[in-house]
């Protein structure tokens, strides 16, 4: 007799775990990768607040340079007359975020992803490799930053728009880095920065 209330608190801690998480939840948690997981487009609406938009920017950056700033979970493609195109991304959570300079090395359609041996190490129930497609992490378009292994890139997890729960790489919903991919060419400048400055 007490073996069916056991039981039945541990089916309800299960069926929990299978819930998607809130937001707010998703930031204070290691947010795991899903293969194969594919979004529906409803998933792919965004809080406003992480909906491209084009925003006043001040920068001594020249137009069409990339600027990542993490701490606001946000990227900039710099326009003419003090504007920029803002998007909401996705960031390195703690411990892997990072800023520098680099330049767009390569771009890929809905690439291949091979997790590097780390991220396996952290997380041995993930795939060698998967073939490019809707279900696939880096989504539907790949930007290659420098000769590092870090990507701007699309997601198959678009509640993580606005969190930190990359490692390192920086990920917009799909129709957005659909459009990032389509503007900005290979050799473009990106700046990676932790915190606000011109």
């Amino acid at each position: 007799m007490l073996l069916r209330p056991f039981f039945c608190l541990q089916l309800f801690l299960l069926a929990s775990l299978a819930l998607p998480l809130p937001h707010a939840m998703a930031q204070g948690r290691d947010v795991v990768d899903q293969p194969g997981l594919i979004p529906d487009a409803a998933d792919e609406q965004l809080d406003p607040k992480f909906q491209r938009t084009m925003v006043f920017y001040r920068s001594t950056e020249p137009p069409g340079t990339v600027i990542v700033q993490t701490s606001e979970r946000f990227l900039y493609v710099v326009q003419p007359g003090g504007r920029a195109l803002r998007y909401g991304i996705g960031v390195g959570r703690d411990g892997f975020q990072w800023q520098g300079l680099l330049k767009i090395s390569r771009k890929q359609e809905w690439p291949d992803w091979t997790p590097p041996e780390e991220m396996i190490q952290r997380q041995p129930y993930l795939p060698r490799w998967m073939a490019g497609g809707p279900g696939n992490p880096l989504g539907a378009r790949a930007l290659y930053l420098g000769n590092t292994v870090y990507r701007i890139h699309g997601t198959n997890q678009p509640q993580t728009i606005g969190t930190k729960v990359s490692s390192g790489c920086f990920r917009l919903v799909n129709p957005d880095v659909i459009d990032l991919y389509d503007r900005v060419p290979v050799g473009t400048k990106v700046v990676v920065r932790q915190q606000p400055g011109l």
